[in-house]
């Protein structure tokens, strides 16, 4: 009997929230169709594959060996020779207006010396501004020479009668999970993610803060209602826009982006809610130790968006952070549920290699789901 009070309670309370929610259109637009909006914009502005990376020639030789090697870098989307350049000075001017951002210089005697035996130092100079870049963009220069190196010596051992020459090590790469190593299949996934934890603890954060801003807090202390009561009433109704988002978001990286969902769509929606009930709790704990809607929202920006961006493996690997931001990065939530989206979404896996990031969440779930009940208030704040 007492348990059907308490429901009836609580889903009384959940009707009054969904009537405040949709009285706050703007809050009610930006929960709902902001996160998809943020999807599509960032899935098309971060991109971190490198490629048609600008590279400008100095060839000194003009010789048909330098020409050979030169044509090597024409076949290939990584890199794009945009410039045939006439003048060593006019290196520095073109990479510091970023016309280029790498100069290859072909020496004089190029052919010559190959021919004569001699190994032949080719001069790569890289702008180092953006050294993610110019560390991988130097990686295809190397390949693309090492590659030329190798055929070069195949077909002077063919010249004098050697043609089944021995390779002592083959190496043939096979890519899993994400074969094309398309960046989006995993930045769509951690956008998801992040905009998730900042969406539902901003909107949620609102709640009791302005409750008590408005004077309806003292109108509802003065009612049975419990404190639990009071939070699963406030909870309920951003849990089912959560899960909107979360459909939703799904729906514009699989059909938009094309990024795979391999695993269970249950199961990711799921574990989703589970970790939406969480970051939701951490609002309206926010909003009950505030009450005050501007403080709300700083503190929950805080608190959500810069340690989910930076600290959850999403952009920057944790394996590289000191030793006591790893430590740190064990109560970030954003960082269990990456790991899950990205088993589910990208390797198909289950609940059975899943299960240590639900325990992590459940245990970040109940934490906050206590600091909530322990900071709603019973009594009057004091004047």
């Amino acid at each position: 009997m007492n348990m059907m009070k308490s429901l009836k309670r609580i889903s009384t309370l959940a009707g009054k929230e969904w009537i405040q929610i949709r009285r706050d259109l703007r809050s009610l637009l930006i929960s709902i169709f902001i996160p998809a909006a943020m999807i599509v914009l960032f899935g098309y502005a971060l991109n971190m594959d490198v490629k048609n990376v600008s590279i400008g020639v100095f060839d000194q030789d003009r010789s048909s060996f330098s020409r050979n090697f030169i044509e090597r870098f024409t076949r290939t989307e990584y890199l794009s020779i945009n410039h045939y350049i006439q003048r060593y000075a006019e290196i520095d001017g073109l990479i510091n207006s970023e016309k280029i951002s790498m100069a290859l210089i072909i020496p004089v005697n190029f052919e010559k010396d190959h021919k004569s035996g001699k190994s032949v130092a080719v001069q790569l100079l890289t702008d180092g501004s953006d050294s993610t870049s110019a560390t991988i963009a130097t990686g295809y220069v190397k390949a693309i020479t090492y590659q030329f190196n190798t055929d070069t010596s195949i077909s002077a051992l063919r010249d004098i009668g050697i043609s089944n020459l021995p390779v002592p090590i083959d190496i043939r790469t096979r890519i899993w999970y994400n074969p094309t190593l398309e960046s989006k299949n995993f930045i769509v996934p951690g956008l998801i993610v992040n905009l998730l934890t900042v969406i539902s603890a901003l909107i949620a954060s609102l709640t009791m803060s302005r409750e008590w801003e408005r004077g309806t807090m003292e109108s509802l202390i003065t009612t049975p209602i419990r404190k639990h009561e009071i939070v699963f009433g406030k909870l309920i109704p951003y849990i089912f826009i959560g899960l909107f988002d979360v459909i939703l978001c799904i729906f514009v990286g699989y059909f938009i982006f094309d990024v795979p969902l391999k695993g269970s769509y249950f199961l990711f929606c799921s574990l989703s809610i589970l970790f939406l009930i969480g970051t939701t709790l951490m609002g309206l704990f926010i909003s009950s130790a505030t009450r005050v809607q501007v403080l709300s929202i700083q503190i929950a920006m805080w608190v959500t968006f810069l340690p989910s961006f930076i600290l959850s493996g999403w952009i920057f690997p944790i394996k590289n952070m000191p030793p006591i931001l790893q430590g740190i990065t064990y109560i970030i939530p954003a960082r269990y549920l990456i790991t899950i989206i990205n088993g589910i979404a990208l390797k198909g896996v289950g609940m059975s290699l899943l299960w240590t990031q639900v325990l992590f969440l459940l245990g970040f779930v109940l934490l906050v789901f206590i600091l909530s009940i322990k900071k709603v208030t019973v009594s009057l704040p004091e004047k």
